[in-house]
C-alpha cells in the first residue's frame, strides 16, 4: 500500500472514499501525476518511484491556507 499527496485548487472537487484514477506525466528527469479530470496535481518523482498502478481511493483531505492537499491511497504499490 502507498499513499501519495496531490494538491488541489478548489474544494468540493473530491470526497475522502472517492475511488480516483490518475494519468503519469513524464518531465525530462522525472515524472508527476494527476488526478482525472485534472483535478490535483502531485509533486515530482523520480524512476524509481514511478507508481505501479493508476487506481486509488481518496483518504484523506487538508485545507491550509496554502490551498487543500489530497491524499490517495494505492493497494499494491
Amino acid at each position: 500500500m502507498r499513499e501519495m499527496e496531490f494538491k488541489m485548487e478548489r474544494a468540493g472537487l473530491l470526497e475522502v472514499g472517492q475511488a480516483v484514477t490518475v494519468s503519469e506525466g513524464i518531465l525530462p528527469t522525472s515524472y508527476y501525476y494527476t488526478i482525472d479530470p485534472s483535478l490535483a496535481m502531485s509533486g515530482n518523482f523520480e524512476a524509481r518511484d514511478r507508481l505501479a498502478g493508476r487506481e486509488g481511493t481518496v483518504k484523506d483531505i487538508r485545507e491550509t491556507p496554502g490551498g487543500f492537499y489530497v491524499t490517495v491511497e494505492f493497494p499494491g504499490d
